[in-house]
């Protein structure tokens, strides 16, 4: 079933972003004149093909729906045939292609990432508008010496506002992702940044933390730079959602509906840091502070938003009962098993049960207005953060495993599906600036290559000669397979866990 829902939500994301994508560029040939011979959604064998009698455009769905393209009238198509003179009526020579003017084929070019970026626009303006549920920005206890640790976070501490990329006064943090993307940015600018956060048991009160994120290095931009830098989603609850026979959790007498307090002292708010501890741990007794009983221990019931299960780990706990309307507060010992990790190949701890972690949530809602600018302004942001990181990649500053290809995107495809629509329509957005920024990359074979072509005419006055479009045209292509490659490689790692 979710193999169905992955397929589904791919073939609907791709199938919408390359309808915008392919329309933006003939929406605006239409508009300067050019006769569009064929819009094709898809690659290969036609499946479905109709003709407008208005345009005498060829709409055509085809069996390989991983692009398409939009058909312009264009002489040099018929430049090397027989009798290319009277290839093309003289009532449609004013409406080839290669006849207009320098600035209407780059304006019809660059019209495809465009609609892209304004279909970002305006599913992000739809997401802000109808509000989305996401975490708090509630900081769970940090690990020593972390980035976290050493600003003074303890665990608890609500971030409230973060200082300005541009030095002047404070933004507002309005929840975890929000947090993490504006922490990001500063870690691209090598910035020092202010924190102002609530303490767990203040009411009003903040105070600063000043974050050093000036010597991180590229490893610590990857897909789990929060976690690098000392910062998990906390505040919440964690209970032990079930137990494995066997386990080292069962044999310390953990029972599902417990819910944990501390491991060895520290705090337990977060799934993944306690995850790491017991990891960390391996073959090594740890002390356990869990509460059992009471009315939401009897079920293990997860009516928060934001729940996530994890079964590497456990807790556990003494085999005394308890009645359901009564609360006990215990401390064990568990000493966690050895274990391979599949994919480090290190031996980690792991203790066998499953965790459910529900933690506290804020909605995130704007104005018609105000959700209009914020999806503008994210998207100017994502896309520029995109070439950044393409361009770290290039220079080695960053790895190469950030690339992605279909089997990731299907896979983001379907879970973001089975969130919402919110979450579905911010991958969407996230997708179509992805293609917008990749088309618009000045290399031969997609618009931004095109659009080099005509940015240097523009200036010489002269169009680059057949001879060297065909070379960058065969470098552009060998690029284009190199980075498909790669990130397919990247997408079967992932799945093998190389």
């Amino acid at each position: 079933m979710n193999l169905l829902t992955e397929l589904v939500a791919f073939v609907v994301a791709i199938g919408i972003l390359v309808v915008v994508h392919e329309y933006g560029h003939y929406s605006v040939a239409r508009l300067c004149g050019v006769k569009v011979l064929r819009f094709s959604i898809g690659f290969g064998r036609p499946l479905l093909q109709w003709v407008s009698k208005k345009t005498g455009t060829e709409w055509t769905i085809s069996a390989l729906p991983l692009g398409g393209y939009v058909k312009m009238l264009d002489e040099r198509e018929f430049a090397d045939r027989p009798g290319a003179a009277s290839a093309i009526s003289p009532d449609d020579l004013p409406h080839a292609f290669n006849r207009q003017s320098v600035g209407k084929r780059i304006a019809i070019v660059a019209a495809g990432p465009i609609a892209n970026f304004i279909l970002a626009i305006a599913l992000l303006a739809v997401v802000y508008a109808s509000g989305v549920t996401e975490p708090a920005a509630v900081v769970a206890a940090p690990p020593a010496q972390s980035v976290a640790a050493r600003a003074g976070f303890l665990g608890g501490e609500t971030v409230l506002s973060i200082s300005a990329a541009n030095g002047n006064g404070m933004e507002p943090v309005r929840s975890w992702a929000d947090l993490r993307w504006k922490l990001l940015n500063a870690a691209f600018d090598h910035r020092h940044v202010v924190l102002a956060a609530r303490d767990a048991h203040s009411a009003s009160a903040s105070s600063d933390y000043s974050l050093d994120l000036s010597r991180l290095d590229s490893k610590d931009l990857d897909d789990d730079f929060m976690s690098r830098i000392g910062f998990e989603p906390g505040g919440g609850t964690l209970r032990i959602a079930g137990v494995e026979a066997g386990s080292a959790a069962q044999q310390a007498g953990l029972q599902k509906g417990d819910r944990l307090s501390a491991i060895d002292g520290r705090p337990v708010d977060s799934a993944s840091s306690f995850i790491a501890y017991v990891k960390a741990h391996a073959g090594k007794p740890v002390q356990l502070q869990i509460q059992r009983g009471g009315a939401a221990a009897s079920g293990v019931k997860d009516s928060g938003k934001d729940t996530s299960k994890e079964d590497e780990q456990g807790a556990a706990q003494n085999s005394a009962q308890s009645t359901p309307s009564s609360v006990q507060t215990l401390t064990v010992a568990v000493t966690p098993a050895v274990q391979r990790d599949e994919e480090t190949g290190e031996q980690v701890g792991r203790i066998g049960a499953a965790l459910a972690a529900q933690g506290p949530s804020v909605e995130v809602r704007y104005g018609p207005l105000e959700s209009a600018r914020m999806g503008a302004h994210r998207t100017w942001d994502i896309g520029v953060y995109s070439l950044r990181m393409f361009g770290r990649m290039l220079t080695g500053e960053a790895s190469l495993k950030n690339l992605s290809g279909p089997v990731t995107i299907a896979d983001y495809a379907g879970k973001s599906a089975r969130l919402g629509p919110s979450a579905f329509l911010s991958f969407l957005a996230l997708v179509s600036i992805s293609l917008g920024v990749l088309n618009l990359l000045p290399i031969p074979v997609l618009d931004g290559g095109h659009l080099l072509y005509y940015a240097v005419e523009a200036v010489t006055g002269k169009t680059v000669s057949d001879r060297w479009q065909m070379v960058l045209q065969r470098a552009g292509l060998a690029c284009i397979v190199a980075l498909s490659a790669i990130a397919l490689f990247n997408d079967l790692a992932r799945l093998i866990h190389f």
